[in-house]
């Protein structure tokens, strides 16, 4: 990465007053930071979302067929593919909720893991961070345990089908369509 000139200055939070909170504030919560800017300009009311950190996961099996979901998302509006993936918990590391996650959602354990990244979703107004990971020579252990709402069928596609499915548009969800994108890279 390169290094930041010292002329650039990250601006600072002098406060933060939440506005909203969904529930219990654990899945959402909308807050106005007042933030100052490197030449002193002071603005109010700065909208800020926070949800919680996640992670998404590619993972490939060792016979190089990758584990995802054809499923419908309610943001999609419609049916899309998708990656494994979920919140990390409070304490949790991104790498053992990525594993977590892995299994609960698709059965499969992977031994080797490589991460692909730690991305702010918006730069400027916050709502999490994610992890995304590589999973390698992974192997069905168990039944699915997820509790998901959505109705989803799991697919095994090989890397052919995973950079067409890619280039055609149909990881409609960004962070999955970025650690797609990003395996496929890591790959070669």
């Amino acid at each position: 990465m390169p290094a930041q000139p010292p002329t650039l200055q990250p601006w600072t939070t002098l406060a933060r007053q939440p506005v909203l909170q969904a529930g219990d504030g654990r899945f959402l919560t909308v807050e106005y930071h007042t933030v100052q800017l490197p030449d002193g300009q002071v603005i109010e009311e700065w909208p800020w979302l926070r949800t919680p950190d996640f992670v998404n996961i590619v993972a490939e099996t060792a016979q190089g067929y990758f584990v995802c979901f054809r499923q419908t998302k309610y943001a999609a509006q419609g049916v899309t593919l998708a990656v494994a993936g979920g919140y990390i918990e409070p304490d949790e590391e991104p790498l053992a909720a990525a594993q977590r996650e892995l299994l609960e959602e698709t059965g499969y354990a992977a031994p080797d893991w490589t991460p692909l990244g730690e991305f702010v979703v918006d730069g400027n107004r916050g709502a999490g961070r994610a992890y995304l990971f590589l999973a390698r020579n992974a192997t069905p252990l168990q039944p699915i345990a997820a509790d998901d709402l959505e109705e989803q069928e799991l697919l095994l596609l090989t890397r052919q089908e995973m950079a067409d499915a890619l280039a055609a548009g149909e990881f409609r969800v960004l962070p999955w369509a970025t650690a797609v994108a990003l395996a496929l890279l890591r790959l070669g």
